[in-house]
């Protein structure tokens, strides 16, 4: 395998029962092997990406002092600005070379939350911005329910089995600004080898070159979708949900060519999560006596903390 594979959300929502169980086949036998597909048919529309690329370009573009006005100390890079260099890929030391800004959920009045969330950090200087950003974390939101219906059928669990979880649920959209390099990286990276924390990962952006996935035999490939395709991938809570069957494939964004240390690139991934009381505890269909059970039973709220230390954006108490 060389490239990740390419699948059609159209075929999971077609009346067919035929096209909709293939979707599922490929999907789940792609997170079996690679744990990254490339997704076409998804709920954004041209319009909408073209609009958040230009909010999030003018955001980047603000004076840096502009900027760390948003930095808000105690959040743990939750929701607002997060400065150059800030966060490491866990087990580094050398920051990523980017910045980077947090999108929360805004939740149903009626949700019943086990924990409330931080506001959304308005942005002052762009009044478009938060509303644009906000259309397309929903619009990400509702392509990700779609994909985990997809796999919740491929274990053999009730369709909408994950729907309460992640509806409502502590994700995360995440504009990311890695800047033109200047100088001599010394060992960083625009994003070190890591893992993602969450459930599943919905990318925008990725068609830009970089993004690197590496297969079982520890070799990287590069993951090229084309230009209207989102790039997603399982995390490390999926992983541990599923007890190894899905995988939490590790992906790194490597440094550009020395002649196009000039060029920045954007990407913009949402981090599916769920709401934080949701056991992760191994579901019992993925435990066999040739897959017996791999992890301790932990909340997602519980496993997200342990991991936001690991990674430097919130230290340990």
């Amino acid at each position: 395998m060389n490239t990740i594979p390419s699948v059609d959300l159209a075929d999971f929502l077609s009346k067919d029962p035929t096209t909709k169980q293939q979707f599922v086949n490929k999907i789940g036998k792609a997170y079996e092997e690679i744990g990254f597909v490339a997704l076409k048919n998804h709920f954004l529309d041209d319009q909408l990406v073209n609009a958040l690329y230009k909010e999030v370009k003018d955001f980047f573009d603000l004076p840096t002092e502009t900027k760390k006005k948003y930095e808000i100390e105690g959040l743990g890079g939750q929701r607002g600005y997060s400065s150059f260099g800030k966060e490491h890929a866990k087990g580094k030391k050398e920051g990523d070379l980017k910045e980077f800004w947090h999108f929360g959920q805004e939740p149903d009045a009626d949700a019943a939350l086990a924990e409330a969330y931080p506001a959304n950090i308005i942005v002052e200087e762009l009044e478009d911005f938060n509303a644009i950003g906000m259309q397309a974390y929903k619009m990400l939101e509702k392509t990700g329910i779609y994909v985990l219906r997809a796999l919740a059928l491929y274990i053999g669990l009730d369709e909408h089995y994950f729907d309460h979880w992640v509806r409502n649920g502590n994700s995360i959209l995440r504009p990311i600004h890695y800047p033109p390099i200047t100088k001599e990286p010394k060992g960083a990276v625009r994003a070190g080898a890591h893992g993602d924390i969450n459930l599943i990962t919905l990318l925008m952006g990725a068609s830009t070159g970089g993004l690197q996935v590496q297969r079982k035999d520890g070799a990287w490939i590069d993951a090229l979708p084309a230009e209207d395709e989102l790039v997603i991938n399982v995390g490390d809570m999926l992983e541990r949900h599923t007890n190894n069957k899905l995988r939490s494939t590790i992906h790194q964004v490597v440094n550009p060519p020395k002649e196009a240390w000039g060029t920045p690139r954007y990407s913009i991934p949402f981090f599916m999560h769920p709401r934080s009381d949701m056991k992760l505890n191994c579901i019992p269909e993925c435990i066999t006596p040739e897959n017996p059970k791999h992890y301790e039973d932990i909340t997602a709220g519980a496993f997200l903390r342990q991991r936001l230390i690991e990674i430097g954006l919130i230290k340990e108490e």
